[in-house]
């Protein structure tokens, strides 16, 4: 298996350990200890601790980028483009996604964490278009 396949694994596997280890515990502690029904959690209604707020959004953020990453991976595969470059570019992306995460949930949102937040969430973007520039290149479709 390719280190981009590789890192699409670790980034579907991220999103779920991200769900059951903030959400689902959060949710399921209230559940299995009698102080909310299991009906209780509604998906259009803002509750919760700060913290698990957090999870929540950051678990979306993941969800949202998944399928992006996962079609430049296809891309990448499917084109046969690969080398060092795409692999150190495909970790970093794992690893900004991973950080950002945990930024997110873990740490109170002062200014200065958000914008570390969103530094990290502009290195997977800028990965992301790295490379979207080499499968194209790959294409012929630009010198």
């Amino acid at each position: 298996m390719t280190m981009p396949l590789w890192t699409l694994l670790g980034f579907a596997t991220w999103t779920v350990l991200l769900l059951m280890f903030t959400i689902g515990v959060y949710r399921w502690s209230r559940i299995l200890t009698g102080r909310v029904p299991i009906s209780g959690f509604c998906a259009d209604k803002v509750e919760g601790e700060e913290w698990y707020r957090r999870a929540m959004r950051a678990h979306a953020n993941c969800v949202e980028n998944l399928p992006v990453f996962a079609v430049i991976v296809f891309a990448l595969f499917v084109s046969q483009v690969g080398g060092p470059v795409v692999n150190h570019v495909c970790i970093g992306i794992l690893g900004a996604r991973i950080l950002q995460s945990l930024v997110h949930v873990c740490l109170v949102q002062t200014n200065a964490v958000a914008a570390l937040r969103f530094t990290l969430f502009f290195m997977q973007v800028i990965g992301f278009l790295i490379l979207v520039g080499m499968i194209v290149r790959q294409a012929g479709l630009v010198a």
